[in-house]
């Protein structure tokens, strides 16, 4: 978050007087309390400036990087995560490669007849699948997907920074969000690269700050 002049004024008189009040601030810079309104609103939004009633501002002692990292820490993967793209154990390679041509995802979550996490299957696995004479139409993708409990999983109130780091760390390009259940996991949603782009890009615009 970029401040413009006033508010690095503002947060300059906090560091120097806090805890201070609106009214001496105000004072300090010949300027009304309503007219400084906005701007301590910001800063306090924003986490540069804590207020207390009968107290007055204070300033936090956190740098811009330091409070960006504060707001990346409290994504949820529930404020991303998209809607999955799921197939049966028991339908073909090739229903799974249509499947996955028509909903244009990289990957696929594997289901039982319960409708539990069983599988994945990547492009690669799909592709790996394809080389050769194999008629794919009678192969079932529980031959060639990946099985619990190799999957690496993920809750929609995981912090979505920590699911980035495991994304990079197995090198994959998605992640099932589940729901525990007593028979399994629940496939509720999934965490993409894509995912990440977007609040990435909501961090650039500010929409998150």
């Amino acid at each position: 978050m970029e401040l413009n002049k006033r508010q690095e004024q503002i947060l300059q008189i906090v560091k120097d007087h806090g805890p201070i009040t609106g009214e001496s601030i105000a004072e300090k810079l010949n300027l009304t309390r309503a007219t400084l309104r906005p701007d301590l609103a910001i800063l306090t939004m924003a986490g540069y400036l804590e207020a207390r009633p009968r107290v007055g501002y204070f300033y936090t002692g956190k740098t811009g990087s330091q409070l960006l990292a504060d707001k990346i820490k409290k994504i949820k993967v529930a404020d991303y995560q998209s809607i999955p793209v799921v197939v049966n154990e028991n339908v073909s390679v090739y229903d799974a490669i249509v499947t996955m041509f028509l909903e244009d995802v990289g990957t696929l979550f594997v289901v039982d007849d319960e409708s539990l996490l069983v599988g994945v299957l990547s492009r690669k696995d799909l592709l790996r699948a394809s080389i050769g004479k194999q008629e794919l139409t009678t192969i079932p993708v529980n031959i060639i997907m990946t099985r619990m409990p190799n999957i690496a999983v993920c809750y929609k109130d995981d912090p979505l920074i920590e699911v980035a780091e495991r994304l990079i760390e197995k090198q994959i390009d998605a992640m099932p969000v589940v729901r525990k259940t007593e028979k399994g996991y629940e496939v509720i949603g999934r965490i993409t690269k894509t995912n990440m782009t977007k609040a990435f890009v909501a961090l650039a615009k500010d929409d998150l700050l």
